[in-house]
């Protein structure tokens, strides 16, 4: 566990500290959040994955707007938009608003997919974090709320809000 001292530590090399072990910390959360998607089915590559909840967080997805995201070229975009609709789990249609364009619209069994690993993650999070003692999960909650502010987002999700 980090303690942070103010004897002889400049201000910046507490923050470099802090830094640190967020970053050591995030291999363990990125590992709980890993384990609880292994096994599902379909499996679904992390790429694909990716581009399946950019296309869930905005119904106007489109091809130029996905390979913005993703930071890759649009023909790349297309190959994973190709294995996606290939199993089911993506659709591409024209834009009404405009039909040289091609929206991206995740299939029922896409969100069906989404929805059964956001539960399966909060399920491994919720059995990690209850064998925190409560005073921690409070100070967990408060400190991921201020990282998210500083971020420059507020936690979106209402249950990590604090009354």
């Amino acid at each position: 566990m980090l303690r942070l001292t103010n004897r002889g530590t400049s201000a910046m090399d507490r923050v470099s500290d802090v830094a640190s072990t967020v970053e050591s910390t995030v291999d363990a959360l990125v590992s709980v959040l890993d384990s609880a998607g292994a096994g599902q089915q379909p499996s679904v590559p992390p790429a694909q994955l990716r581009v399946l909840t950019i296309v869930a967080g905005n119904r106007h997805t489109n091809m130029s707007r996905l390979a913005e995201a993703l930071e890759v070229v649009p023909s790349s975009a297309s190959r994973l938009c190709d294995r996606l609709e290939a199993t089911g789990l993506l659709r591409r249609e024209p834009d009404p608003r405009d039909r040289r364009e091609v929206r991206l619209l995740l299939t029922p069994a896409a969100r069906r997919l989404l929805d059964e690993l956001r539960e399966r993650r909060r399920r491994a999070l919720a059995e990690v974090i209850g064998r925190m003692p409560d005073g921690r999960r409070d100070e967990l909650v408060r400190a991921l709320q201020a990282f998210a502010a500083a971020a420059g987002g507020e936690a979106e999700d209402k249950s990590l809000r604090t009354a």
